[in-house]
């Protein structure tokens, strides 16, 4: 799937507008200071405060800024290029030092001559990426000796279904390229937007076992049955700010998160 960064691209760059209009962002809110982050990322971070963060695929950066408001030094990466543009305007909006690079994950080692002290990449990224071996390699370039990786990612088992839940569409295993065209987007669905775009399915195995080959060390991993984002179809917020898919309940996972460091030698 050769053209799939463009593709992509283009779906990710159509986006951007009525993203930046949807209550889901909360842009008016966020620029008045509410933080984009979660307690499932937060607790794996900890403390940020004087560290170096490369945030990928950042889409137009709330996290990136959330972080640099809680003092790290933050680069954000993404691949469209609208995204980026906005994300460096709601940083000068936001009167944050955070810096935004418009680079493909894959790309990015011949773009970015730096390290850091955590990698981070969050919620709906992994699926964009054909390969992870190639994604865990990146990963682990950028981190110091020590550095800490962290992500969050929606469950597999969520991308096995069709979107109303019916029933299981999709492969667990990361079989072939998903191929599809939809019409709206996850923060509206109202959206007059009509978008092909490419996907990977990728296993908790094919995830682990691709960054423990490229020198990193699981230390923390945690799945919870429940997402802080109502993205999906069919959900019910059973918690302030927590939605299930409401005919699986507490059934079935939604996120997984982990940590993982880089070896110093």
């Amino acid at each position: 799937m050769e053209n799939y960064l463009e593709i992509n691209k283009n779906s990710w760059n159509a986006k951007v507008e009525p993203h930046l209009k949807s209550d889901f962002y909360f842009v008016d809110e966020f620029l008045k200071g509410r933080s984009s982050l979660n307690s499932i990322e937060l607790d794996l971070l900890e403390d940020v405060k004087g560290k170096s963060i490369l945030h990928l695929q950042c889409h137009f950066g709330q996290d990136s800024i959330s972080f640099s408001r809680l003092g790290a030094k933050v680069i954000g990466i993404d691949l469209s290029d609208k995204a980026i543009n906005t994300a460096k305007d709601l940083a000068k909006q936001s009167g944050t030092d955070t810096e935004f690079i418009c680079s493909d994950v894959y790309d990015l080692p011949n773009v970015l001559d730096e390290k850091f002290d955590i990698v981070f990449t969050s919620y709906g990224t992994i699926g964009w990426l054909p390969d992870l071996d190639k994604w865990a390699h990146v990963v682990s370039h950028f981190l110091k000796p020590n550095g800490k990786f962290v992500m969050v990612e929606f469950h597999p088992v969520v991308w096995m279904f069709d979107d109303d839940f019916k029933e299981v569409t999709y492969n667990y295993f990361n079989e072939k390229p998903i191929i599809e065209t939809y019409e709206g987007t996850y923060a509206d669905p109202s959206a007059s937007i009509v978008q092909e775009y490419v996907m990977w399915n990728h296993s908790l195995a094919e995830v682990m076992q691709n960054l423990i080959k490229n020198k990193l060390e699981i230390n923390d991993f945690r799945e919870f049955d429940w997402s802080p984002y109502p993205c999906f179809k069919h959900v019910e917020e059973f918690e302030k700010g927590k939605w299930r898919i409401s005919k699986f309940g507490n059934k079935i996972p939604i996120v997984f998160a982990l940590m993982a460091q880089k070896k110093s030698s």
